[in-house]
């Protein structure tokens, strides 16, 4: 009670002793920390995370009763192997069907178009956002299509007082754990939420341009930021920090994606490169292969990716090669732009995740998609979905039951042509597969 506690609460000394053994701990493992080498500190977080695999599956086989713990572990460990190694491929294009056109679901909010979108991990919320000055992030249920969230914008100048963007918010990204979304504007500024609430958490300055790509780290808070100043930023989002910037490109960056590994993939645009950047080494490596401005990019897998340009050609990369393994030309076919012949620009590009489909989004009037085929060698092309004016986001469900496009007037990055009949919105496509004999 002389403590401040309520005279009649039981305080267990074991359980300080506990916890000032566990804060000694620690503070001896965080120490350790500084000192160890590369390869301990790889081997200090494999440990660790067995460990929490462990007592996940554990906690799953109480909850399930399971009487096999150990296969689950087995199942998962070489599941997770695979994915490291960029050899766990589900093989489900062949399977997709034609998606039923009454099915496709539209979603109005945004008052000028849609740039960027990312779907939750647990696929039941769509975050959005546009060129628009009043409703600058959306958040919708997948399931009842309501709009559950809106942040309006402001004047520039007036973000520190305002909670929305004050310009073109032009990307966007969600961890992995779905706690925090990150979105960055023309006006140099990252800002970052908290998915559940909407409620603006932090805003991070340092780009000298407009912030053109985000992506988390999966399974970290770590986020890798690109700009139209050239450069990659790494942030640390839970201990609100910046970490370290790497140049390399020789014009704007227009995406960037990542997966687990500590590194990231960014398209280049009019310098004609893709890179991949090791971030613990500092170091980059550069694919070439398209003809003209690459303007957006897709991790596959973690030794696969994919890039559109505005050549209209669809690249597949593997990450041990310079050149791309496959390269689709005129991949939404040409139009006639004031009496010239040329391909339609690709503007999206998206990828369900250790899987062989992909979809491509362009102003041709509709959707594509595509089967990664002979072991990454090939695109064959499977279906076209309409859909009317700039796809310029495009993101498959974590399960694959849904493909979500972001549909503008304009392309994110430009006016260069404006599509009256287009509708500003967000168009949730299901995808059905084929139930096969075996299936």
């Amino acid at each position: 009670a002389a403590a401040g506690r309520p005279a009649d609460e039981e305080v267990s000394s074991d359980s300080e002793t506990e916890s000032l053994s566990l804060r000694r701990r620690r503070r001896e493992e965080a120490e350790e920390e500084v000192e160890e080498t590369p390869q301990e500190k790889k081997l200090r977080l494999a440990k660790q995370y067995l460990e929490e695999l462990r007592q996940l599956e554990e906690e799953r086989a109480e909850e399930e009763e399971e009487t096999q713990p150990a296969d689950l572990i087995g199942d998962r460990l070489k599941e997770d192997v695979l994915e490291q190694k960029g050899r766990l491929q589900r093989l489900v294009a062949k399977d997709v069907q034609p998606p039923d056109l009454t099915s496709i679901r539209v979603l109005r909010g945004h008052q000028l178009p849609v740039t960027c979108l990312v779907i939750s991990p647990d696929d039941r919320f769509i975050f959005s956002a546009s060129k628009d000055g009043s409703l600058i992030k959306c958040k919708w249920e997948v399931e009842s299509g309501k709009r559950l969230c809106v942040v309006p914008g402001g004047k520039k100048g007036t973000e520190e007082r305002h909670m929305g963007h004050a310009s073109h918010v032009l990307c966007m990204a969600i961890s992995s754990d779905g706690k925090y979304l990150a979105t960055g504007d023309r006006n140099k500024l990252i800002m970052i939420w908290d998915a559940a609430t909407c409620k603006r958490l932090h805003i991070f300055t340092g780009h000298r341009d407009a912030v053109s790509g985000l992506s988390f780290r999966k399974g970290t808070h770590q986020l890798y930021s690109a700009s139209h100043d050239r450069c990659v930023k790494v942030w640390n989002v839970a201990e609100n920090a910046y970490m370290e910037t790497l140049f390399g490109h020789q014009d704007v960056i227009t995406g960037l994606d990542s997966l687990s590994r500590e590194c990231c993939v960014t398209a280049g645009g009019r310098d004609g490169t893709v890179r991949l950047w090791k971030i613990p080494e500092e170091t980059q490596l550069v694919f070439s292969g398209h003809q003209g401005s690459i303007d957006c990019i897709q991790l596959i897998n973690e030794e696969h990716m994919v890039s559109g340009a505005d050549d209209g050609s669809l690249a597949l990369w593997g990450l041990t090669k310079k050149k791309p393994l496959a390269l689709a030309r005129q991949a939404h076919g040409m139009q006639d732009a004031q009496g010239l012949e040329e391909p339609y620009w690709i503007s999206a590009v998206a990828a369900l995740r250790n899987s062989d489909l992909l979809a491509t989004g362009s102003h041709s009037g509709s959707v594509k998609l595509w089967k990664c085929g002979e072991g990454f060698r090939k695109l064959d092309h499977l279906w076209d979905i309409p859909l009317v004016g700039f796809v310029n986001s495009l993101k498959f469900s974590a399960s694959g039951d849904f493909l979500v496009a972001g549909i503008g007037q304009e392309h994110r990055l430009g006016r260069w042509w404006r599509l009256k009949e287009a509708k500003n919105s967000i168009c949730i496509i299901p995808l059905k597969q084929r139930v096969t004999a075996s299936g």
